[in-house]
């Protein structure tokens, strides 16, 4: 006797649209900080019994990422350990103009997917000579930003950077030694040694990416570039006196010195102890 055979397939529930629309209110009213372990218990506590792994789905099917979770996934790279000596010595001021450049990388997301900025900056006035944006955090970023440098690279006497693997490049190797340009680098776990451009992304990430949103990789190509052209010609900048870089390499090139920093907090002192001796007939 033949008998037919029957297997059974389990078919997927389909998620009650309340749940859903609950799972969407817990996440967004966190501030997207909630992940399915708190999403569950607040609607538990609210009286919606739910179980962590229907929350998992809900967010994988709607495209709910925690922030905590997106710090975790922004992409790491490999650490350059070539032996190359730090020949700028955290000695950050006191150039001509183009004498070094300092240069990192940041990140930026954009229709949640990491994008990268790579700036170039020169010590000797701060000022921003070349940037570039890009999928990619990777040595042909570093490339696009050095060749978008206007003015003769033979005048760049060392290029510092920190040991991200992003540096660390043959092509980038022939690009430097072609224009007789020196290769520096931090010490491994040092990031002061390349403080000015920790610094400088402190600014890009404060002034620039801080509460914006960019739509595309060409709209935030095109509003850093006018970002850095404000920066450069506009930004008062404080290790220059108050001046912009633009300014401050133009002074120089005509001769005229930098007017130093004032310690206001000193003049302050000075002036009540001055104060104070005149008034005590001293």
């Amino acid at each position: 006797m033949k008998h037919d055979a029957y297997y059974y397939r389990p078919h997927p529930k389909s998620i009650p649209e309340e749940q859903i629309k609950k799972v969407k209110l817990s996440f967004y009213g966190s501030n997207r900080a909630y992940g399915q372990e708190k999403i569950a218990e607040e609607l538990r506590q609210d009286g919606m019994p739910i179980a962590e792994k229907t929350v998992a789905k809900i967010m994988k099917q709607e495209g709910l990422v925690s922030k905590y979770v997106q710090r975790r996934q922004t992409p790491k790279t490999r650490t350059n350990r070539d032996i190359v000596e730090n020949k700028l010595d955290r000695k950050f001021s006191g150039y001509r103009a183009m004498e070094v450049m300092v240069s990192d990388l940041t990140y930026v997301q954009i229709n949640r997917k990491w994008c990268y900025i790579c700036l170039i900056i020169e010590l000797g006035h701060r000022e921003i000579i070349g940037y570039a944006t890009g999928e990619n955090k990777d040595a042909d970023l570093v490339k696009r930003a050095i060749y978008s440098i206007k003015g003769d690279l033979r005048n760049i006497d060392i290029f510092h950077t920190d040991r991200g693997g992003e540096f660390k490049n043959d092509e980038l190797d022939k690009i430097l030694n072609t224009f007789g340009i020196q290769r520096s680098l931090s010490r491994p776990g040092k990031p002061i040694d390349n403080a000015v451009a920790e610094s400088m992304y402190d600014i890009l990430k404060t002034e620039f990416i801080f509460d914006e949103v960019f739509t595309s990789l060409e709209n935030l190509g095109e509003r850093l570039t006018d970002w850095i052209w404000w920066y450069n010609n506009k930004r008062l900048h404080g290790s220059l006196g108050m001046i912009p870089p633009v300014k401050s390499r133009g002074l120089n090139e005509i001769g005229i010195e930098k007017k130093p920093d004032i310690d206001y907090k000193k003049l302050a002192k000075k002036q009540k102890e001055k104060a104070t001796i005149l008034a005590l007939g001293l």
